[in-house]
């Protein structure tokens, strides 16, 4: 029996054959410890080693600027609370729309003496540079801009950004885990503009979870969030995940082959979705600006987007809702409350993020589905009204 359809692909992605297929081995005969001295270990090594030198060709850099970690949220947090940790406390500068892995860790460091500088976005998402350029004056010793938002796809320019914030000093760090696959990376170049740091995560790019990468400058000094063995240069202590992080370094290899052209068929159904989602009067976050190839983040006025994820699940259709709620506080999305939208319309925000599997056929039985579920959902409002 097969599942929803799946639109929810910057939440994780399947899972690629190929990937699966490199993974194998090491969950099964090739068990051992990058840390041993014998054969087994040995093999585990090079596999380690090989995969940091796809990773790090994935997005032009070199393998020793790639550090391993379990995730993009430990990633982000090695490099705001290990390079904290190696400054005397002063100003971090974060984006307004930042996943909450960079937002909460920065509001921990503040109960710290740190003080922390919020970059506004404007009402499609981009980050507000006059905003930005005051924050200038403030000379942050951190910076933590995203490349491309979780839920919009809005992309940033992290060149030009990081290129101003490169006369004021600091270290600019770039959450890029969404970018992987979807948009050209070159660590190289940003780090020539101004970039020192950027989170890479393998299950956005059809690797598995439990791998990721800080990708970092060996210049800015980090203290470890975790200390043991002495693993990824001293940077992040214990047992190396061999089979994810191998899994990982085919998916990079991969993304960085297909990027060029996969995202470009992704795109033209995003557009095939958003002329239809047009003629049916719902408000699309973001579309104003450049954004990710795959994501439409868009509300229906006077539906809630719980509801609607919940509905389109039954019918067959798997997306996201825009809402980070609990049923005691339900709040709308810090990301357009940052962007001015009305929090009655952005706790209606649905989020469709399309992937390789996905098809024009779907597209146009989501329609479908979309057009009748919101014609029941509003014919329930007006009888409670």
């Amino acid at each position: 029996m097969s599942g929803p359809v799946y639109f929810d692909h910057n939440a994780t992605t399947p899972l690629d054959p190929a990937v699966l297929a490199a993974m194998l081995p090491w969950l099964e005969s090739r068990f051992g410890n990058a840390s041993s001295r014998h054969e087994y270990g040995r093999a585990a090594r090079r596999a380690v080693d090989d995969a940091r030198q796809q990773v790090a060709a994935a997005v032009n850099a070199h393998p020793t600027e790639v550090v391993f970690t379990s995730g993009g949220s430990e990633a982000n947090n090695l490099f705001l609370k290990g390079a904290a940790a190696c400054s005397r406390p002063g100003v971090i500068a974060v984006g307004a729309t930042e996943h909450p892995c960079v937002l909460k860790p920065a509001a921990q460091l503040a109960r710290g003496g740190w003080q922390i500088e919020t970059v506004a976005v404007d009402a499609a998402g981009r980050v507000d540079f006059a905003a930005f350029s005051r924050i200038l004056a403030a000379r942050p010793r951190l910076w933590s801009i995203m490349t491309a938002n979780n839920e919009t796809g809005v992309i940033q320019d992290i060149p030009l950004l990081a290129t101003a914030a490169r006369a004021a000093g600091g270290w600019f760090h770039s959450d890029a885990v969404q970018a992987l696959g979807k948009l050209p990376l070159d660590f190289r170049a940003l780090n020539a503009a101004g970039v020192h740091a950027m989170t890479l995560s393998a299950h956005k790019a059809c690797g598995p979870k439990g791998a990721a990468a800080l990708v970092v400058d060996k210049r800015v000094e980090l203290q470890p969030l975790i200390a043991g063995g002495g693993h990824e240069r001293g940077l992040r202590s214990g047992t190396e995940n061999v089979p994810a992080i191998v899994g990982f370094g085919v998916a990079a290899e991969l993304a960085a082959q297909r990027v060029a052209e996969a995202p470009q068929r992704v795109e033209a159904l995003r557009e095939r979705l958003e002329r239809a989602l047009a003629g049916l009067g719902v408000r699309i976050f973001g579309g104003e600006a450049r954004r990710l190839p795959n994501t439409t983040y868009f509300a229906v006025a006077d539906i809630d987007g719980e509801t609607l994820v919940g509905k389109l699940d039954r019918a067959g259709f798997a997306v996201a809702s825009g809402a980070a709620c609990s049923s005691a506080n339900p709040e709308p999305s810090h990301v357009l409350q940052a962007m001015g939208v009305a929090p009655e319309l952005a706790r209606g925000a649905v989020r469709v993020s399309l992937g390789a599997g996905n098809g024009e056929a779907d597209i146009d039985d989501f329609i479908i589905a979309l057009q009748a579920t919101v014609g029941r959902l509003q014919g329930l409002t007006a009888v409670a009204v």
